[in-house]
């Protein structure tokens, strides 16, 4: 579903205003590579689903301090790239059993690809910081400015766990294929 930019101001416009249409307007526009984002970075879609929504819940009651004048979905992307970061990170501390697999990550995107799973196992095993830049640029397709300014981190950083990510998935997607 393309939206015009113009749709989309006037969906914000009528959000802050209180127009349950041009909400749900937004949330359907914006839902599908929201919930992508989050299942990207923590790889359970239980988990996504709530992170996507919370952070669609946030980003609406933020939305009095949105500036109009900029895009709404790397704003929102910030907020679920976070959060799943925060959760990948807190369930790793936890220490709980089981990685769900990532059969349909690379899956919907390129159904015929018979590295598919694979290259989702491989993203899998990459910490949070470097699925999230990986997901925002490859899969997300934002620049590298873009990513710095959806997750708040200075370009250079962006770059390097781009770089690091790229590098570490290479080598576990060669693995699997050897």
């Amino acid at each position: 579903m393309a939206a015009r930019r113009g749709d989309e101001r006037a969906w914000i416009r009528g959000a802050q205003q209180g127009s349950v249409s041009d909400l749900e307007a937004l949330f359907r526009h914006h839902w599908p590579k929201a919930y992508r984002a989050a299942y990207l970075v923590v790889h359970d879609s239980g988990a996504a689903e709530d992170i996507a929504q919370e952070a669609f819940l946030a980003a609406v009651r933020g939305l009095d301090r949105f500036d109009r004048r900029r895009p709404f979905g790397p704003w929102l992307h910030r907020i679920v790239v976070n959060r799943a970061i925060d959760w990948s990170r807190a369930r790793a501390l936890r220490r709980e059993s089981g990685n769900a697999a990532l059969e349909l990550v690379a899956a919907p995107a390129a159904p015929d690809n018979p590295h598919a799973q694979t290259l989702a196992a491989a993203l899998a095993g990459l910490s949070p910081e470097h699925r999230a830049v990986i997901v925002l640029r490859h899969l997300l397709e934002y620049t590298p400015g873009e990513i710095a300014e959806v997750l708040g981190l200075p370009r250079g950083t962006v770059n390097s766990r781009l770089r690091r990510g790229l590098d570490e998935l290479a080598a576990r997607f060669g693995e699997e294929l050897e």
